[in-house]
């Protein structure tokens, strides 16, 4: 794996100490109740996984999407880049762990890896090893879910956001193995356009 320049590891860095900073605020403007779309990402997810299948999450945040999941049955793997998430889920009785998808090692195999409004952190020129990590972790037909910001260039500042097109993501998701079978598009709270990807492993 490309190791990240000195410039995406100090952007990294921001964008966590933003979110230990926030993460008490951030929770209070995710809704428990997932929105439709969103709910029916996760269903896609679900269906594309064997009953009670295992499934990582990347950057659990307060842990809504994770609690969908394990309610249909899912058993989940909740992790987050932020000890601020990781102690808010605690404190709910859920188990959690460190987990920063540019360092660390993924684990697995998993039938499911979810990474949802995540991966849009990730430095453009890291996403490609990321990728492949997620390719690595899952079961042969295993499913990826993840949300990405539509749109070209990045941003800086307290968070790194980078923009992928439908058409370049889906690109790098074919160059790390895995063929999007399912997409959909939405407007997120930010007003900001966002695609739901839905990609397989071949089997």
């Amino acid at each position: 794996m490309t190791k990240p320049s000195a410039t995406a590891l100090a952007r990294m860095h921001q964008t966590l100490q933003s979110y230990e900073g926030s993460a008490r605020e951030y929770d209070k403007l995710v809704d428990p109740h997932r929105p439709p779309h969103i709910l029916k990402a996760l269903r896609q997810l679900v269906e594309a996984v064997p009953p009670g299948g295992r499934v990582l999450e990347i950057g659990s945040g307060p842990g809504r999407d994770a609690d969908v999941l394990e309610s249909l049955g899912l058993a989940v793997r909740r992790t987050d880049a932020t000890q601020a998430f990781i102690d808010l889920m605690a404190e709910r009785g859920q188990r959690a762990e460190l987990l920063n998808v540019v360092t660390d090692e993924l684990g697995g195999p998993y039938d499911g890896v979810l990474a949802m409004g995540v991966l849009i952190h990730v430095d453009r020129n890291q996403t490609d090893a990321v990728l492949r990590k997620i390719h690595a972790a899952l079961r042969p037909g295993g499913a990826f879910l993840a949300a990405m910001r539509e749109g070209e260039g990045e941003t800086t500042g307290e968070y790194h956001t980078v923009c992928w097109t439908r058409e370049r993501f889906t690109e790098r998701l074919a160059a790390a193995g895995l063929s999007v079978v399912w997409d959909a598009d939405s407007v997120g709270r930010d007003g900001n356009n966002w695609i739901i990807y839905l990609a397989r492993r071949a089997p």
